[in-house]
């Protein structure tokens, strides 16, 4: 599976978000050593009241349950918003050794934007890193959603 393919999956996880909770639509997926697709995650947040119940935390979670470890070193996350610091936190955490992620978040993202914790010569596990894959899509599926948003307050 190519990354573009990989990222059009996320998006349908991402617009699972809005459907089955009203949560911001981000979508991740994390692919095994053979590109096969084995956890899913989208926001939970307020599915859950759960503030770490983002779309990269829950796909790792699932990840890890199904394949009875924490370390998913031979994994590769991909997800249609940059991580923030928290879900940069678990990535590195997880050894997860690549991320594809799709849109830049200005406000608040962690591979390059705001911060950079997974580049840092500091971090703890160095991790191959593709950003901008479908960006456009991805960005159109998060400022549909606000402008969405706003107009029902």
């Amino acid at each position: 599976m190519n990354n573009n393919e990989a990222m059009s999956l996320a998006l349908k996880v991402a617009r699972e978000a809005v459907e089955n909770s009203g949560d911001v639509p981000v979508g991740a997926i994390i692919l095994n050593s053979a590109g096969e697709v084995i956890a899913t995650g989208n926001n939970e947040r307020e599915l859950h009241n759960d503030p770490s119940a983002h779309a990269e935390i829950v796909a790792i979670r699932r990840a890890a349950e199904i394949t009875g470890s924490w370390r998913l070193d031979s994994h590769t996350l991909v997800v249609t918003l940059e991580p923030c610091a928290m879900c940069a936190g678990a990535i590195a955490q997880a050894r997860i050794p690549r991320l594809i992620f799709g849109a830049w978040d200005t406000k608040a993202g962690a591979v390059g934007s705001v911060w950079d914790v997974l580049r840092d010569p500091r971090s703890i596990h160095a991790i191959e890193i593709t950003s901008g894959v479908l960006e456009n899509e991805c960005a159109a599926l998060l400022k549909e959603f606000f402008e969405g948003h706003r107009e029902r307050k």
